[in-house]
């Protein structure tokens, strides 16, 4: 099959537009477990009334794993914010709308966050032993909630198409507390801009009734998590400053 070059490139898969179905094949590295895992979350998030692509099947693509899933034309919040600058509080009101819809679904067979967050931080290998221990425990004083956490939730992860804005990439979704989610996501928007993160959290504490403080008390933790991933584009000394400006925790790095 002659899927030509994709049309965008990840981690773990890259993804084609093929006869207007989106095929996303991981790499090789993952294990064959992967588009299921996958599946089984975004198929639970579509089934709960979210706007979110379809899965049409999983099955092997020139011999390698895929996912094969309704296409949503459309752009990224992102693309059209790149465009337009003056969009992107009308986009973040709209995104914090769609994150709080989110959190209103129970997720009691999804994996319990707050177990994807330890087994993340145990595996960091920048982090003393005793800061992991010091993290876990705080981890552990947290509430655990089963609500419906997507766990990359930015302006790249939702579609415009018309007048429907779609939910993409579920792959770290989650059951868990929605304050962990917010905290995720406005960690990831100060990696491109302080301003921007500062204007979702104000958005979303106007609109949930929630306050800064409880949402930034998990900056420890989830920016703990984030050093796992081993993003090439994230400074880790910028995550280091969350865990320490945070806690009372000293970070030396090392373990």
């Amino acid at each position: 099959m002659n899927l030509g070059k994709p049309i965008a490139s990840g981690n773990t898969a890259n993804i084609y537009l093929y006869e207007n179905k989106i095929i996303k094949i991981f790499k090789d590295h993952l294990p064959d477990t992967e588009p299921e895992y996958e599946t089984r979350k975004q198929r639970f998030a579509y089934g709960s009334g979210l706007r979110v692509p379809n899965i049409i099947d999983i099955r092997k693509v020139n011999g390698k794993q895929a996912i094969i899933m309704e296409y949503v034309e459309g752009h990224t919040l992102g693309e059209l914010v790149m465009k337009n600058m003056e969009n992107v509080e009308s986009f973040l009101e709209m995104s914090v709308d769609i994150q709080m819809e989110i959190h209103n679904v129970r997720a009691d067979e999804l994996e319990s966050m707050n177990r994807k967050l330890q087994r993340e931080i145990e595996s960091v290998k920048g982090l003393d032993v005793e800061i992991k221990s010091s993290l876990i425990k705080i981890l552990e004083s947290k509430n655990s909630e089963n609500r419906l956490c997507h766990g990359d939730f930015h302006f790249y992860n939702l579609i415009k198409s018309d007048d429907e804005v779609f939910i993409i990439d579920w792959v770290d979704a989650s059951a868990g507390d929605p304050l962990a989610d917010v905290c995720r996501t406005f960690i990831l928007y100060s990696q491109v801009s302080v301003e921007i993160a500062e204007l979702y959290l104000k958005l979303y504490c106007e609109k949930s009734g929630r306050n800064q403080k409880e949402i930034l008390d998990w900056a420890p933790i989830i920016a703990a998590a984030r050093l796992s991933e081993n993003v090439a584009t994230e400074d880790s000394n910028r995550l280091m400053k969350f865990i320490q400006n945070n806690t009372d925790i000293h970070v030396n790095g090392g373990e």
